[in-house]
């Protein structure tokens, strides 16, 4: 119940003012997001691979209505992956996309729109010697993102796709991405979802992401397992000599800020470790969602607004 009030609080204009502009709030919001620039991303990124971890750097912003808002989405992009190319950080650093900042949320021609956009940034990848993944956001975007994501595989075959383990449809399509060359980022899931289209215990996603982890593993493709929980973790442990997988031919991914000497056990292990690092100024909702998924971190948000000490 906490995390579906505090995932309808990511829509919240009056919450978000009072996060933004008061002090205090500011160093719980840095613990997950490196900060508004393009520079505070690219030095967050410098020192992770320095200490040997693996980054993907998102640029915060999700749901753009306007065209003018999917240009400088992707704008920021291409710069960035320019500047990634320009100083040789191409291969410890890819990025991370969400369609629906670079057109797919618009009305008229929006997966075309984001598809052309998608493009440009697969380019400006291409050039930096990295890779894309595309995020997977609510469930009435599923078939239209990887739409875009078949279509872009054929000039950029580096893409990658995010599929949420707690959609009842996701094991199905993880049969379907289980080919060689395909790269796929399985995590639980971060938006609210129906019933009718989604698992709602705990259990039941955890059940539904190690059935998905298996399929994904016995595969000839590229599992990027994103999870924090040490279950899933173990999981992917004993089912990596199952089937024959060597270190390297998998990853595990964490976000920015969360469990950071878990990943620091894992790549001092010999195992591939990625952060997600978003920066950005639109970081509002991401912030809010990963309150949603650690609620006890909320208290240190409610003492931080209340406390002007």
């Amino acid at each position: 119940m906490l995390s579906r009030i505090l995932l309808s609080a990511s829509r919240s204009d009056r919450l978000h003012r009072l996060v933004r502009t008061h002090s205090l709030s500011r160093p719980i919001v840095a613990r997950f997001v490196a900060g508004e620039s393009i520079e505070a991303g690219l030095d967050v990124s410098g020192e992770l691979v320095d200490a040997g971890l693996s980054v993907t750097l998102a640029v915060l912003g999700e749901n753009a209505l306007e065209p003018t808002q999917t240009s400088r989405v992707r704008d920021a992009y291409v710069t960035l992956l320019d500047r990634l190319a320009d100083e040789g950080r191409g291969v410890g650093v890819e990025v991370s996309l969400k369609l629906s900042a670079i057109g797919q949320s618009l009305r008229a021609d929006g997966d075309i729109i984001a598809l052309e956009n998608a493009g440009q940034i697969c380019e400006a990848a291409q050039k930096a010697g990295t890779a894309v993944t595309l995020d997977m956001e609510d469930h009435t975007t599923t078939d239209s993102t990887l739409a875009v994501l078949m279509a872009l595989r054929k000039d950029f075959p580096f893409v990658g796709a995010v599929l949420q383990a707690h959609l009842r449809r996701t094991v199905a399509d993880c049969r379907d991405l289980a080919y060689p060359g395909s790269r796929v980022r399985l995590c639980k899931g971060a938006y609210a979802e129906p019933v009718s289209v989604a698992y709602q215990s705990r259990t039941e996603v955890n059940e539904a992401y190690v059935d998905c982890l298996d399929v994904l593993m016995a595969g000839p493709g590229y599992p990027m397992i994103a999870s924090h929980d040490p279950r899933l973790i173990r999981a992917t442990a004993s089912l990596a000599p199952r089937y024959a997988r060597a270190q390297g031919t998998y990853e595990y991914q964490m976000l920015y800020g969360i469990r950071p000497q878990e990943q620091r056990r894992l790549a001092d292990a010999g195992e591939t470790v990625r952060v997600y690092v978003p920066y950005g100024p639109d970081w509002y909702r991401y912030f809010v969602r990963r309150l949603a998924e650690r609620p006890a971190n909320l208290g240190l948000l409610l003492r931080a607004l209340v406390n002007r000490r």
